[in-house]
């Protein structure tokens, strides 16, 4: 033992067990990018819905990517998909939400699912977040937020943030 006192974090995690498994995104360049690539790199299954076409603003979404594409190539269209077929969104920002990161927010609402907004300019910590994910008990997670060219620099920003929040619920071999 460090003998370093522990935070309400981490008795937070060690006393409740998250059944987080599966990380559903929209494929888009920025947050949601990172969070699929978070949860490959940590083994956790992923998924979501992607415009008709994987359509992305860089370009067709890659293939290791495992989207489901919706019927039409608007982005609102797959928006409200990630958000009705996933149990709570994490909707990461820099500054105040706009554009289809504010369509999320209210798409949350109107379907009565759980979300939170944090704003990675604040320099948050991960105990709150990491305290709402057990607190809602949820088994699929949408990660939402702007596309890089919105927000550059917060695909790093998210793919770091995410890292450090779900490392702690991936199981050790």
């Amino acid at each position: 033992m460090s003998g370093r006192t522990p935070t309400r974090y981490t008795r937070v995690v060690s006393e409740h067990s998250l059944r987080l498994v599966r990380i559903v995104s929209g494929g888009q360049t920025g947050v949601d990018r990172a969070a699929l690539d978070v949860a490959i790199e940590l083994g956790l299954e992923h998924g979501g819905w992607c415009p008709q076409g994987r359509r992305a603003e860089d370009g067709a979404i890659a293939a290791e990517y495992r989207l489901r594409e919706t019927e039409s190539a608007d982005y609102s269209v797959r928006t409200e998909a990630n958000v009705r077929d996933s149990e709570a969104t994490l909707i990461l920002t820099w500054g105040v939400p706009s554009g289809g990161t504010a369509l999320t927010i209210e798409l949350a609402r109107r379907l009565h699912r759980p979300s939170r907004v944090v704003d990675l300019a604040d320099r948050p910590e991960r105990e709150e977040a990491a305290t709402w994910l057990i607190e809602t008990g949820i088994a699929t997670l949408n990660v939402a937020g702007p596309r890089e060219s919105r927000c550059p620099g917060i695909y790093a920003a998210a793919r770091a943030y995410l890292r450090r929040l779900l490392l702690r619920f991936v199981p050790t071999p």
